[in-house]
């Protein structure tokens, strides 16, 4: 198949009347400088490669909406949050990822990392298939048109609190495996059964310094390295997590991973809002990632991540939705150099085409898929058009457009040559109405828990 683009952004910048080739999912020519034939599909506007969602947590998208009436903090939104996960099932774990990842790819959304620690059952025990919610998210990512690197994740304690690790509520019983060596036996069976699949990774992650001690850090950070997987784990986004880990270990969070052999350069930290220099200077030199999620940021009141002093090292930089409280991989994008200006106090800390990077080829990078995120001969042909002529882009330089479109100026997403958003619509699924209709049944059966 034959794509005509108005305008795309190709690994050197902007160019102009670009026809790009596919064959098999893969794109097999790119040729800047021509005009449209009959044969071809004709992109307006810029066309960018897939975008990629670095950090997902998808039944958090129940909580959109329903978490601002009375204030509080990121400990009393959490509160909210374990109640939504005590009530999953895989069905309805898949009813809510598959309008979940939809709604991404409506926003050009082509990959997504999921933080996946719902494991088990609601009071810890096992499904017959230990697999049964890694499955569903595979299911529901298939159904939406998005690939899925499926971040297992190790968490086995409740936190770290009064100088100890404490064990885990009642409220996350199911994501526990019990212990290190538990959680690495069933995350091998999970990517020996998923072997060979083309549209799915199996990666791991460190829920965060509060739910695994060094020791427990280190068995991760192992399998990882002997599977050549993304390792993931959340890192400084409170204060009182650089305070619990100053108190019990001696250092800040990003030296407690440092020192347990998880960071380099397969490896993202999430957030990493509350860095202090040392931290910044750990995170480059190791080549470890991060990924902002501005919006999750904002809305928990988190802080701003100091974006200006990654960038000044070389930190690579991707972006997630983390609690989906937006689905728009433009606007986090745009949010790193938004939050950037306002630690800085200057426009410009980091370029459009840097920009692009992070939500692009950075983000297909830190989830194992290295041949996406580019316009170039061999990668996977993934083709995200953004509109030039709506009321929010109108106007605008196309080499800019960038810094100002969002998920509502996407008309067409195009994954491994599969048109996957036609017209600003996702071609399979009504995305509104399966969201309201999971999210509904979901908040019913936390009530009748109550």
């Amino acid at each position: 198949m034959t794509f005509w683009c108005e305008h795309a952004w190709l690994p050197d910048g902007l160019a102009a009347g670009v026809r790009v080739e596919t064959d098999a999912g893969r794109v097999t020519a790119v040729e800047p400088g021509t005009a449209p034939v009959a044969a071809d599909t004709v992109l307006p506007g810029v066309v960018l490669p897939g975008l990629a969602d670095a950090h997902s947590h998808a039944f958090h998208r129940a909580l959109r909406g329903r978490t601002h009436d009375d204030g509080g903090s990121f400990w009393t939104w959490r509160e909210r949050m374990y109640a939504v996960a005590d009530v999953l099932t895989p069905a309805e774990y898949e009813e809510l990822a598959t309008a979940t990842y939809a709604e991404l790819a409506l926003a050009g959304v082509t990959a997504v990392g999921e933080f996946h620690y719902v494991h088990h059952g609601p009071d810890g025990g096992r499904y017959d298939d230990p697999h049964a919610m890694a499955g569903a998210l595979r299911r529901a990512a298939s159904r939406a048109g998005v690939r899925l690197t499926l971040l297992d994740t190790c968490y086995l304690h409740g936190g770290l609190d009064a100088g100890a690790y404490q064990p885990l509520a009642p409220s996350q019983r199911r994501f526990g495996d019990g212990d290190a060596d538990a959680w690495r036996t069933r995350v091998e069976a999970l990517r020996s059964a998923w072997a060979g699949a083309d549209d799915v990774r199996v990666g791991a992650a460190v829920h965060s310094v509060r739910a695994l001690a060094p020791d427990e850090i280190a068995v991760v950070a192992s399998w990882a390295r002997e599977h050549g997987a993304p390792l993931h784990a959340h890192l400084s986004e409170q204060p009182g997590e650089n305070r619990a880990a100053r108190s019990v270990h001696g250092t800040s969070p990003t030296g407690v991973l440092d020192a347990a052999g998880a960071l380099g350069p397969r490896t993202t930290v999430v957030h990493g809002v509350h860095l202090d220099a040392d931290d910044v200077a750990r995170l480059a030199a190791s080549g470890t990632a991060v990924c902002v999620c501005p919006t999750t940021e904002r809305d928990l009141a988190d802080g701003l991540a100091p974006v200006d002093r990654l960038a000044a090292t070389g930190v690579p930089l991707c972006v997630g939705s983390d609690q989906h409280v937006a689905a728009d991989l433009l606007a986090e994008a745009r949010g790193l150099e938004e939050h950037a200006r306002l630690r800085s106090g200057r426009r410009g800390v980091l370029a459009p085409a840097a920009v692009v990077e992070a939500a692009t080829a950075a983000g297909h990078r830190a989830l194992g898929w290295d041949d996406a995120g580019r316009i170039e001969v061999g990668a996977r042909a993934d083709l995200v058009a953004v509109a030039l002529d709506t009321p929010a882009v109108a106007g605008a330089d196309p080499a800019q457009a960038p810094l100002v479109a969002g998920a509502r100026d996407v008309r067409t997403v195009v994954r491994d040559g599969r048109t996957v958003v036609r017209d600003g619509r996702h071609v399979d699924l009504d995305v509104a109405a399966a969201l309201r209709t999971s999210i509904a049944r979901i908040w019913d059966l936390v009530e009748e828990g109550r």
